[in-house]
């Protein structure tokens, strides 16, 4: 199987932001959150406070101002011209995406894309996370619970962040936009979790 990452990988931006911006338009009282909002940016990505997980719940809390399932369809039914041209010539049906981002938003796609998808555990309701982020060696420990005894034979991502399903794979790619290129383990990504 072919198993690729999603935000800026076979997905042309960040499907996350870009639901967010979605509601924000439809859905003015998720600008009372904005200050919350820049306060734990701040805290986790200029001070190195907190989690990515811890981060990504208070990032979610707009949620509780959608109509949520109408909002996933709607963002999908205008955003779906998003996936890359790549991956529209080299998908099969039985490809994996394997996603930090939420997995009610990606879950969709599985039946309009026809592939598995694997993401972060997060209640569309109210943004709590329920488990880790799908994120670093977490992609791993997903992939393994869905398929034991899996064997990916190409993994694609954008970033380096990525290398321990890269490790898996018979053969690894790095995406840029729409040039693929071996990947490079040689290259190491500070992580934070």
């Amino acid at each position: 199987m072919n198993v690729f990452d999603f935000d800026n990988t076979i997905y042309n931006g960040d499907s996350t932001a870009d639901f967010y911006f979605f509601c924000l338009k439809r859905h003015k009282k998720i600008l009372l959150l904005l200050p919350s909002l820049l306060f734990n940016f701040i805290k986790f990505y200029a001070l190195h406070i907190g989690t990515k997980t811890g981060f990504k719940e208070k990032m979610y809390a707009f949620l509780k101002y959608c109509d949520i399932d109408k909002d996933v369809e709607d963002f999908w039914n205008t955003h779906i011209c998003n996936i890359k041209p790549f991956y529209k010539k080299i998908r099969k049906d039985n490809d994996v995406i394997i996603s930090a981002s939420p997995e009610f938003l990606l879950k969709p796609l599985e039946k309009k894309l026809n592939f598995t998808v694997i993401a972060s555990k997060v209640s569309k309701y109210n943004g709590k996370t329920e488990g880790e982020n799908c994120y670093y060696e977490e992609k791993v420990k997903r992939f393994f619970e869905i398929y034991p005894k899996g064997e990916i034979d190409s993994f694609y991502s954008d970033s380096y962040s990525d290398t321990p399903l890269a490790k898996l794979a018979k053969s690894a790619y790095i995406v840029d936009s729409e040039k693929i290129n071996k990947w490079d383990f040689s290259k190491i990504k500070k992580i934070r979790k």
